[in-house]
């Protein structure tokens, strides 16, 4: 089984560690800041034997560099030659093996052209998604468009709902602000609202999430959702009640909140 923990970097990202119970090895997903991830590698004692990116953008891969002079981990990324010291490179339909553990990856475009995202299923089916899905949003449109960002996240919500949706920034709070304004009488938002609030205070992370949490919070992931729709028509915001008009409606509206 593996354990997962955050690794923070930067104003809000989160680089994830991925161990084993059973050795002293060790994955990160996205290192962004290579030495956030060596004091963690030196607290525990731990080799890292590979890394899996997501995506080129600095926040993400700034590290990976540094990392792979000082360990030779196996590097795992996106087919964007852009970005320098992927050993292999992954598309739709790859498996990874980490730690034991086969990953599958996806290929979830909208916030880049380059985005995937890696799921295991099993007991406890898990997802790393970068800047696609996260806990109450999804990533800006930087390369991509509405209807392929909807056509991804899509992708994501197909995944059991059980899956624990470990996203790369700690920007909840602002995402639920933003939903509430959506959806001001969603009770299980308010609910959520309130749980993550107290989590911040405590300071503790407000990730994972699971993909039915944001089933029932994520304004993004539920277009085709009646209640959402009808908020949008009360706030007279409604113009195209097809789900990936509803998305382009809301990703623009959360652009300029």
């Amino acid at each position: 089984m593996l354990n997962i923990r955050p690794i923070e970097a930067f104003s809000d990202n989160y680089i994830w560690l991925i161990t084993a119970d059973e050795h002293r090895q060790a994955f990160v997903v996205d290192p962004g800041d290579a030495t956030v991830v060596e004091q963690a590698l030196a607290a525990e004692e731990l080799d890292l034997v590979g890394i899996l990116i997501t995506h080129h953008h600095f926040d993400h891969v700034g590290g990976l560099a540094e990392l792979k002079a000082a360990h030779q981990p196996l590097v795992y990324g996106p087919d964007n030659p852009a970005i320098e010291g992927i050993d292999r490179r992954v598309t739709a339909g790859d498996r990874v093996d980490v730690l034991g553990q086969s990953f599958s990856v996806m290929e979830v475009p909208g916030h880049t052209l380059d985005h995937i995202a890696y799921f295991a299923g099993g007991d406890t089916p898990l997802l790393f998604c970068g800047d696609t899905l996260f806990a109450g949003g999804c990533g800006r449109l930087f390369e991509g468009t509405a209807p392929m960002m909807h056509r991804s996240l899509q992708s994501l919500m197909e995944l059991p709902a059980s899956t624990r949706v470990y996203c790369a920034h700690e920007y909840t709070l602002a995402n639920l602000a933003f939903a509430q304004a959506v959806e001001p009488d969603n009770e299980a938002l308010a609910r959520r609202m309130a749980e993550a609030r107290a989590a911040r205070d405590r300071g503790e992370a407000t990730v994972p999430s699971t993909l039915a949490l944001e089933r029932a919070t994520n304004p993004f992931v539920r277009c085709d959702s009646a209640e959402l729709q009808a908020a949008l028509q009360a706030q007279q915001r409604l113009e195209d009640a097809s789900p990936a008009a509803v998305f382009a409606t809301v990703r623009a509206w959360k652009d300029n909140f």
